[in-house]
Order: C-alpha cells, then structure tokens, then sequence
C-alpha cells in the first residue's frame, strides 16, 4: 500500500468534479443557517455525521470488496431526494474518468460497464480507493472529509468568508471526522457477513428537501 496515493485522491485538486458542488451549503446560505464560521461548523458537523457517516461506510465497504451493485443499490435507498441521487451519480461517472485513468483497474472497468450513466460516488470513491492500494480506513477518511470539505471551501465563495476561518472550522472537526471514519469502517466490515443492511443509514431530511429546492433555483452558482 502506498499512502502517498492517499494524498492524491484527497488532494481537492484531483478531477473528481467536487468544485462544482456545495454540498448543501449554497441553499444554507440562502436560507440564512450558514452565516459565518460558527454556523458553517454546525452545518458541517451535521452533514458530517449524517451524509458523511453514510458516504463513509459505503466508500468503507466498497474497498473492502463488497459488491458494487448492491452497495449502490445501498446508497438510493439512503438517498430520498432524486436531485442529491442525480447529483452523486455524476460526481460518480466524474470520478470514474479521473480514477481509471489514474489507476486503471478491471474491477472500476465493471463497474463503469455495469453503471453507463454512473454508480454513487461514495462507492466509486472506494473502488477507487481499492485499485490505488488503500484500504478501507483510507477510504472512509477521504469521504467523510469530502463531506465537510466541499460546504467549506463553497462558503468561502458564498459568503466571502475568510478561508483561515473555514480552515480552522475543518480542523476543529478532526477529531469528529476519526469517529465517524472508525464507525464506518467497523459497519462496513459487518456488512460483508450480514449484507448492506448493516450499513448507517443516518438521514438528513433537511439536506435532501434543501437539494429539491436549489435545482429549481433560476441561477445558482453550484450544481448542488
């Protein structure tokens, strides 16, 4: 295994098509919940807990080799809004684009067959995260950390915030994101014997009706 490959899968200049997201964060702002660094960090600490937590296992369990389809299967049925599930399967087909030509792989070569139009990205992300020689902790760590990563670095576009400030609200976050990295992988290695079932499935009901809202939106600066 080589960590440094770690490094280039979360590096936020990897072609994975994350820029265009907000992860909720632009309909927060709208709505008045995000307003600076306080409230950014109480948005990311839900999101982290809820979609992160979920992102997490699936990305988790995909390393450790469990099937892809069901594990996409897996992450719909987690995903009530059609708009959020629309928008991980084109973070998914982005980052299948940038994986398999950065580490080409039969495994992300089926999945891309059996899924044309895209698979989840948290299970793309841990296909991925499998074909560059990390393991499942690796992959649990780069998609919780996409959870919370994606609204920060947004909302220094949305509101002006200082990125120091944003910064800091993503490292006072770290030692959250190593629990929910640490549950995840442990709900991931029981999925393999007792089936996705025992994947989280922490919700967010305000995220998915926020996400049905912003697609209507006329203008917006993020996809989602």
């Amino acid at each position: 295994m080589s960590r440094s490959a770690l490094l280039v899968l979360a590096d936020g200049r990897f072609p994975a098509g994350g820029h265009a997201h907000s992860g909720g964060a632009e309909a927060a702002v709208r709505a008045g919940r995000i307003t600076g660094a306080a409230t950014l960090e109480d948005f990311c600490r839900g999101r982290l807990h809820t979609a992160g937590l979920v992102a997490a296992a699936l990305a988790a369990a995909a390393a450790l080799g469990a099937d892809p389809a069901e594990l996409d299967a897996a992450a719909d049925a987690r995903t009530p809004s059609p708009v959020l599930r629309a928008a991980a399967r084109r973070l998914g087909r982005q980052l299948m684009r940038a994986a398999r030509a950065t580490w080409p792989s039969p495994e992300l070569d089926a999945l891309a067959g059996a899924f044309p139009k895209g698979a989840h990205q948290p299970v793309v992300l841990g296909l991925t995260a499998r074909a560059a020689g990390l393991d499942a902790a690796d992959a649990a760590y780069c998609a919780a950390y996409e959870s919370v990563s994606g609204p920060a670095t947004a909302t220094v576009r949305l509101l002006s915030l200082d990125p120091f400030d944003a910064t800091a609200v993503l490292a006072r976050l770290a030692p959250e994101l190593d629990g929910v990295a640490g549950r995840a992988v442990r709900a991931a290695r029981t999925a393999l014997t007792e089936g996705t079932g025992a994947l989280p499935a922490a919700s967010a009901p305000l995220l998915e009706i926020a996400a049905e809202q912003h697609a209507a939106w006329p203008v917006r600066l993020f996809a989602s």
